[in-house]
């Protein structure tokens, strides 16, 4: 059965469709560049609100404090103090962001828990080692939990009392960028959230505000950062605070973190909103807390939906492009490209984090098949036209050739003297590629009827078409008289007819057809070439080759001929000799081109 053009387009739509689906949304083949993507987009610094405010670990404090590993727990409790100084002035919540597992000195560690009673909403830091680990419910069924705690270290006793907990775990995506943040943990079953949440908690409350629990997958919510690699640090040493060197206005009521600012001590994680720059953890607490405040919580939808929405779109657009000439359908590219791109950044503002390539992508690609689709149908339809062409061309040879006798249809040739045109249409591949296949054939036919009524008029022996480009020779298989005059006299029809053709055309299809004719005269090989079966007649030899290298060089609407032609002809024609300005490929130097000016009229 016949598949008709309508179905076969939907089904090879159908079929691209597919495949891009299974290349994008299955594989995943593009996974590293939608995120990437969907980074510089999506994550944008915001204007802050002034609500957090960092005292960095920095080179500073490692100066003035000395090497942190040095430190004893007293560092950070006169640090706690001096929050505590004016009791009017406090911090609405503390975070330190360091671990103070495990007892040490007695006097240190008493002093440290002493402070965080003291200053008061202090939240202090707890780390676990998270693995996957197979779980049986409550009704004996088994599965696998990936967030499953190993092992869990909280502050030693005496500082856990006084101050609440929140993990610090920060758990990268699979290319090593952290983009989520793990809400909670529950070792032993009790439930401990994050740092970050926990602060957030604290503060709003302190603000009279309310806060919600982002939704999770696997445990874990996707973070909105609102500032850059260094944006919620002003500049603010712990060794300053602990020196009295900050007004307690500046901190008064804000959300204080303390922690790592410094490279030695290996706390930064590369992030979307900056993929070149690591974040200080303690950095990376302030942004989730931030995102926390404001409720700015965004679901990943599942990748199934997305997947149907790309087949959906895929197949659409690979249909449009099919139906549609080159520039609707690019057109129509760019428009579902931008489109894709607009709506996964209006999604992203409503709340959505979607692949924001995967559409673009498919269109893009269905859209460069398209593109390959059409040369290839293009290339087909031209070489059909010129195999037509040539069964009409042939029998005209043949009739020629029986003049002699049947034994010039054996394979064979003779070395004569005969005049060689070549004939071809300028820019003919880039206009077929604007124009539909019946145009292509309508061109074809206007042109190659009037070249060959041009060779015939003037006796020549029509060789072959070889898509747009004609060669036709002189000399052969008969004899003839004025053989180099009749060449060239057909060349300049040819030009004059083109230009008549082209007028016509042009307020047909909008196309202009200029051609460039080359003529040679010399001795060549005439006769059947090829199989016993299968043979063509035609010429072969270096005079042949001179011609069409001739034809090749001559621009749109000139004839170029060679030293012997002219000298043939003499004052039968008007040319111009281009001396060495035109280099003939396979030439020595020194051989003459010359363009044909006019020619006088025949004997």
């Amino acid at each position: 059965m016949k598949i008709n053009k309508n179905t076969k387009q939907i089904i090879i739509s159908l079929l691209g469709a597919l495949a891009v689906t299974l290349i994008i949304g299955v594989w995943d083949a593009i996974g590293g560049l939608d995120r990437l993507a969907q980074d510089t987009l999506y994550q944008q610094p915001q204007a802050l609100g002034g609500e957090i405010i960092v005292f960095g670990i920095d080179e500073k404090s490692l100066t003035e404090l000395g090497p942190y590993n040095t430190w004893d727990r007293t560092v950070m409790a006169s640090a706690l103090e001096a929050l505590a100084r004016d009791p009017e002035n406090k911090p609405a919540v503390t975070a330190i962001d360091t671990l103070y597992t495990g007892e040490s000195y007695p006097e240190a560690d008493r002093r440290l828990a002493d402070a965080a009673e003291r200053l008061g909403n202090v939240v202090t830091a707890s780390f676990a080692n998270i693995g996957t680990a197979a779980v049986e419910d409550a009704d004996g069924r088994m599965y696998y939990d990936h967030n499953a705690v190993f092992d869990y270290a909280g502050p030693y006793a005496a500082l856990e009392d006084v101050t609440v907990q929140g993990h610090i775990n920060a758990m990268v995506d699979t290319d090593g960028i952290l983009r989520h943040a793990l809400l909670y943990i529950e070792p032993d079953g009790e439930r401990i959230y994050s740092m970050a949440y926990t602060v957030a908690g604290m503060y709003a409350e302190q603000q009279g505000m309310e806060i919600t629990e982002p939704e999770t997958k696997n445990g874990y919510y996707y973070v909105p950062f609102s500032a850059m690699p260094g944006g919620y640090y002003d500049g603010y040493s712990l060794a300053d605070l602990i020196n009295g060197e900050i007004a307690p206005d500046e901190y008064a009521g804000k959300a204080v973190f303390i922690g790592p600012y410094a490279v030695g001590l290996q706390d930064a994680y590369f992030t979307p909103i900056d993929r070149s720059e690591q974040m200080y953890g303690v950095e990376y607490q302030a942004n989730a807390v931030q995102a926390i405040l404001e409720g700015n919580y965004k679901r990943e939808p599942g990748n199934a939906p997305q997947t149907v929405l790309l087949f959906l779109v895929s197949a659409v657009a690979f249909l449009v492009f099919q139906k549609t000439d080159l520039k609707i359908s690019s057109a129509a590219a760019v428009c579902l490209v931008l489109a894709g791109l607009a709506a996964g950044y209006a999604a992203y503002n409503a709340g959505y984090v979607l692949h924001l390539i995967w559409i673009p992508a498919g269109v893009f690609a269905l859209y460069l098949a398209s593109i390959a689709m059409r040369y290839v149908y293009s290339v087909v339809e031209k070489q059909r036209v010129t195999r037509t062409f040539e069964r009409y061309v042939a029998p005209e040879i043949v009739s020629e050739i029986l003049k002699e006798g049947t034994d010039n249809l054996s394979l064979g040739g003779k070395l004569c003297d005969i005049a060689v045109l070549f004939v071809d249409v300028r820019g003919f591949t880039t206009m077929s590629e604007r124009l539909s296949p019946e145009q292509v054939v309508h061109i074809l036919n206007r042109y190659l009827t009037m070249a060959s009524e041009c060779v015939e008029r003037n006796k020549g022996t029509l060789d072959k078409f070889v898509g747009d480009a004609m060669m036709a020779f002189w000399g052969a298989p008969l004899p003839q008289d004025d053989a180099v005059y009749n060449a060239v006299k057909t060349a300049w029809d040819i030009v004059e007819g083109a230009a008549r053709v082209s007028d016509e055309l042009k307020d047909e299809t909008g196309e202009e057809l200029r051609v460039g004719v080359g003529v040679h005269y010399g001795p060549a090989v005439v006769g059947n070439m090829g199989a016993e079966r299968h043979m063509d007649y035609t010429a072969i030899g270096d005079t042949v080759n001179t011609a069409a290298r001739l034809e090749a060089n001559a621009p749109g609407g000139e004839v170029y001929i060679s030293r012997s032609v002219a000298d043939a002809l003499k004052d039968r024609i008007s040319c111009t000799s281009l001396g060495g300005t035109v280099r003939l490929k396979g030439k020595a130097e020194g051989f003459e081109v010359l363009k044909l000016d006019s020619i006088k009229p025949g004997r």
